[in-house]
């Protein structure tokens, strides 16, 4: 994704350059920055999901102990993950669509499956990612005693029951 940053900004420089010190326009440098562009946007969801960096409101979640919240987690990755499988069958009728529409950009001829690939790449990279992430928070869930939620839990203290 930082690759792609770094070469869509040379070519926007390269093409500034051109513009205004040489007079002329380079045909294929905003395509190609666009189309850099998309595919450092779904890169950038992949990671976004991996990471579990997203807009959250964490004041909810403080409330709770460990346990509740990877509790919380658990939930919130399934709804996640259904999503995400969700978008899939669309984003491959989409990619089929193009594939079989021949399409290609206008300024460099590309096959504009390969740009339209991007979401479906994209989904099935984040239902994986989230699955990964979900026995992640399955595991905290079960390691984790700091909230004692189980009525069969045997309190340290006495011995019994709590």
């Amino acid at each position: 994704m930082t690759i792609l940053l770094i070469l869509m900004a040379v070519i926007m420089c390269i093409q500034v350059v051109s513009r205004y010190a040489f007079g002329m326009s380079l045909s294929w440098s905003e395509e190609v920055t666009r189309y850099m562009f998309i595919w450092s946007a779904f890169i950038s969801v992949s990671l976004c999901t991996k990471k579990a960096i997203a807009i959250k409101i964490d004041q909810f979640l403080n409330i709770f102990p460990k346990r509740g919240k990877a509790l919380i987690q658990i939930v919130n990755l399934t709804i996640q993950f259904a999503f995400f499988v969700y978008l899939v069958p669309y984003a491959y009728r989409y990619l089929i669509t193009t594939i079989n529409s021949g399409q290609v950009s206008p300024a460099c001829g590309i096959p504009m499956y390969y740009i339209q690939s991007a979401p479906l790449i994209c989904f099935v990279v984040c239902a994986f990612r989230i699955v990964q992430r979900w026995f992640l928070e399955w595991h905290n869930f079960l390691q984790n005693d700091d909230l004692k939620m189980w009525p069969s839990k045997i309190h340290p203290e006495n011995g019994s029951e709590k």
